[in-house]
């Protein structure tokens, strides 16, 4: 009988190490990991929105000639040039961008604390509310604020009834969703029962600001929505970090130390600085908060928010949308609003019939 040959164990081989990634690092208080994909998509969404707005200003029969562009901005220029750049153009560019960012970051902030594709300041009522206070400020009681003020009273009055109506103030995204949804049915109708009380002439006015437009606006309109985006954009990036733990679950957050319910509320707030101060200076304009996170998202195939991207492709929708409207493609300039909702409810609409095959809706 003959003993079994027992065969030396083989070891496996080692793990190749993991690939280490850049890292950009601000002392102790930013740590954002650089991913190559990420900044190639975004360079590239910087140098559309770059093109788009030389094409913006240049285009047309009061453009700008790029050649003379550069010397225009200095100042080095005829009256005629210095009024399509200061007055007709350039207030309503630099708005547009600036709109588009904040809602871009906005819609990324929301959908990543409510872990829902549908979470946007669209759906939880604010863009509602602007418009029940711009009706009630720029109708029912004209002369008491601007109507683009009274936007942005009517927005937090939406806000301030969502986290009420929750019960537990923006630490329960589902409620705020629930709730977002009363609110803007409410808020809609209250805007068409205005509507029914007042002239014809008034009505059609104000309906052109609840669209959504970026026609005459001023650099003080400008000046609103890029102060926000200065002061809020790098909050928000800050918070990416927690944010991107909170995404993984509340408890995980908690365990690593993210503090949750602080978080989300942090976050929210900060999402609802940039939609208010984008709704006070561009009106209630729809669907950008919910369609660039979601483009910036699969552009990139990153985990986590994408909040630069975001507020990128934002911009970058905004200022298309607005050089569609320009150059009268329906036969008139329409509000830039009207556009951004109509492909905007077609995106929607495949994100609801994604969700039911998957069951979440």
């Amino acid at each position: 009988m003959t003993a079994p040959v027992t065969r030396p164990a083989r070891s496996l081989p080692a793990a190749p190490p993991a690939p280490s990634r850049p890292v950009l690092r601000l002392g102790s208080w930013l740590s954002l990991p650089l991913r190559r994909r990420l900044i190639v998509v975004g360079s590239v969404a910087l140098l559309g929105l770059l093109v788009l707005s030389l094409l913006t200003l240049a285009l047309g029969s009061l453009g700008v000639p790029l050649p003379d562009l550069a010397r225009a901005v200095l100042g080095d220029s005829d009256a005629r040039t210095q009024f399509v750049l200061n007055v007709y153009r350039g207030p309503r560019l630099v708005t547009a961008i600036g709109a588009g960012a904040a809602l871009g970051v906005s819609g990324a902030l929301f959908q990543t604390v409510t872990r829902n594709p549908l979470g946007s300041p669209d759906v939880i009522g604010l863009g509602a509310g602007a418009s029940a206070g711009a009706a009630t400020f720029g109708l029912l009681l004209p002369g008491i604020l601007p109507t683009p003020v009274g936007a942005l009273v009517g927005a937090l009055v939406a806000i301030g009834l969502v986290y009420l109506g929750t019960g537990r103030g923006f630490s329960s995204p589902g409620r705020m969703i629930l709730v977002g949804i009363g609110v803007s049915a409410m808020a809609t109708a209250f805007v068409q029962f205005v509507l029914t009380r007042v002239q014809l002439q008034e009505a059609t006015a104000l309906a052109a600001y609840l669209s959504g437009t970026l026609a005459d606006r001023s650099w003080g309109d400008a000046s609103v929505v890029w102060v926000a985006v200065v002061v809020l954009v790098p909050c928000a990036v800050a918070l990416g970090r927690r944010l991107d733990l909170v995404e993984m679950g509340d408890d995980v957050a908690d365990a690593l130390g993210a503090r949750s319910t602080a978080t989300r509320t942090l976050v929210v707030l900060t999402a609802i600085g940039l939609s208010t101060a984008a709704v006070a200076s561009a009106g209630p304009i729809a669907f950008v908060a919910l369609t660039a996170p979601q483009v910036a998202r699969r552009l990139a195939r990153a985990p986590g928010a994408s909040i630069v991207l975001s507020g990128l492709v934002g911009a970058l929708l905004m200022v298309l949308a607005d050089f569609v409207v320009q150059r009268g493609v329906f036969g008139s300039q329409l509000p830039v609003g009207l556009l951004t909702a109509l492909l905007g409810g077609v995106y929607l609409g495949y994100l609801l019939l994604r969700e039911w095959k998957k069951g979440t809706l």
